[in-house]
């Protein structure tokens, strides 16, 4: 009788069939709300994007018939989108191997225990931690042609007056642009590089010591090896981040002198904000990740074929 009270009492405590489904589903249930948020808040209006580039929507005409398309065939006729596309590139081009170098230059120089490193890496990475559109205003009035300290300190050293119009002189204006993304962003490279020189094997550097190999050599043969994923991620990242570059480029310029400094970011926004074409937008914008969606996947298989 004890026996068959006990067992009773094991059946009682044993959860049932619902309590136990709900128990394997609960963490699902636990996530589904943040999920569901990210799918509204992400996926719905790249969809509606989408239905959108396919219809013929402007500020003054609102046809949300299906055209096919027509706003994608467009596109091929653009010539100042893919101009603004070459902008893009050139910017790209200049300002990532730059970047890139600077922050593995400053790596190299605190990789190194020394008297208040923690300080000066603080101090280096503020730039990085600025607003684009604050830093942007700000390298505006330095390179300002009468206040600006940048022309006054040509001028110390030219021992004339020195007066570029850094903003609107054709000549001057990308070299400004480069400078002011240069400044703001070498630090990032700089933190993810000084991490990755952090975590190279000190033996193998000890032993390379030890043989007298220089430094090309132990750089080459042992440093960059180690250091290459990340060198690989950090290019990603800030190649993307350059595509898409905007907001410095609308503080210093506007796109300007003209459209010469005028990127696909800024030139999407001229044609979604400034003329109203919204289905054009949309179909600049589905370009642009088509593009994009095709170069992070060359890196990677890139980044996968170099392991």
């Amino acid at each position: 009788m004890a026996l068959s009270a006990s067992l009773n009492a094991a059946e009682e405590r044993k959860p049932s069939r619902l309590g136990r489904v709900l128990e394997d589903r609960l963490p699902y249930l636990m996530v589904a709300p943040a999920i569901l948020i990210l799918l509204l808040v992400g996926l719905f209006p790249l969809i509606y994007s989408l239905i959108v580039s396919f219809q013929r929507i402007t500020m003054t005409e609102n046809d949300t018939s299906f055209v096919g398309l027509l706003n994608y065939a467009e596109l091929f006729k653009d010539t100042r989108l893919w101009t603004s596309l070459g902008h893009t590139a050139i910017i790209t081009v200049i300002a990532l191997p730059l970047e890139l170098l600077i922050g593995f230059l400053m790596a190299q120089l605190f990789v190194d225990r020394m008297p208040g490193r923690q300080l000066f890496v603080a101090l280096l990475v503020l730039p990085t931690v600025i607003s684009p559109i604050v830093a942007g205003a700000t390298w505006r009035l330095m390179f300002d042609v009468r206040f600006g300290p940048i022309g006054q300190i040509l001028s110390f050293f030219a021992g004339e007056p020195v007066r570029i119009l850094w903003t609107v002189n054709p000549a001057y204006v990308y070299p400004a642009i480069i400078i002011c993304e240069v400044w703001q962003w070498s630090p990032f490279m700089f933190l993810l590089l000084l991490a990755a020189l952090s975590n190279v094997d000190q033996s193998q550097l000890e032993a390379a010591e030890i043989d007298g190999a220089s430094y090309l050599r132990v750089l080459r043969g042992i440093v960059l090896p180690a250091i290459a994923p990340v060198i690989a991620v950090a290019c990603l990242i800030r190649g993307l981040d350059l595509v898409r570059i905007f907001d410095i480029i609308w503080a210093l310029t506007e796109g300007g002198p003209g459209s010469m400094t005028e990127t696909i970011s800024l030139y999407t926004y001229v044609q979604g904000f400034s003329q109203f074409e919204t289905s054009y937008t949309a179909a600049i914008s589905f370009l642009v990740i088509a593009l994009l969606t095709l170069i992070t996947t060359l890196v990677l298989k890139r980044m996968e074929l170099a392991r």
